[in-house]
């Protein structure tokens, strides 16, 4: 199986990040995209909304599409998380599928601080998403990861302009987030009051 692993703290998801999954999902022939709800990821430090939450809100913007599940692989086990150590366990639970491990263009430029980059090229290939509007990354141009590694490989996806961090701060203010979000996310975020006091530092 081909299997797909897009990680973030979707703090909420919106439609932005169903629209990357799926164009990776048909782009690169993916079987399966779990997307990974981070509990506590190393590079976002500070208060995010509950864990729970935030996998309701994922399970809710997600059904019916039936390649698409949500993984608390990483919100179920104390943090940090980082991503080499959730590719291990994968791969260690999932030894015959295939690995791909999607991450925005713009994130590609701190790979090389993350622990382990290298093992992170072995264990899946590393699919580069770039947005229109930002600098466009061309896979194979990219630094090589050394021996055992993936090719790296690139998906553009269409225009969106929505952020979690744009969402919060709508929320925070009063303000609709309707179409930005699929409706059941936004009604589950209005029946739990989230985002009314929002940490604008967050993204």
């Amino acid at each position: 199986m081909r299997l797909g692993l897009f990680g973030g703290t979707f703090d909420p998801i919106h439609l932005g990040h169903l629209i990357l999954a799926e164009q990776c999902r048909e782009s690169c022939g993916l079987d399966r995209v779990w997307f990974v709800v981070a509990g506590a990821p190393p590079h976002k430090p500070g208060g995010r909304t509950e864990v729970a939450h935030r996998l309701e809100m994922v399970r809710m913007a997600i059904a019916g599409h039936s390649a698409f599940a949500v993984s608390d692989i990483e919100a179920a086990r104390p943090g940090p998380h980082y991503s080499v150590e959730t590719l291990e366990t994968v791969r260690r639970d999932h030894p015959h599928d295939e690995l791909f491990f999607l991450i925005g263009a713009d994130s590609l430029a701190d790979l090389p601080g993350w622990r382990a980059p290298a093992r992170i090229a072995q264990l899946a290939r590393i699919v580069v998403v770039n947005r229109p509007g930002i600098e466009q990354v061309d896979a194979t141009n990219l630094p090589d990861f050394g021996p055992g590694a993936h090719p790296l490989q690139s998906v553009t996806i269409p225009p969106v302009g929505i952020a979690s961090s744009d969402l919060r701060r709508r929320l925070a203010e009063g303000r609709s987030i309707r179409y930005m979000v699929p409706r059941g996310v936004e009604a589950y975020i209005d029946a739990q009051g989230l985002y009314r006091a929002a940490n604008e530092d967050e993204r």
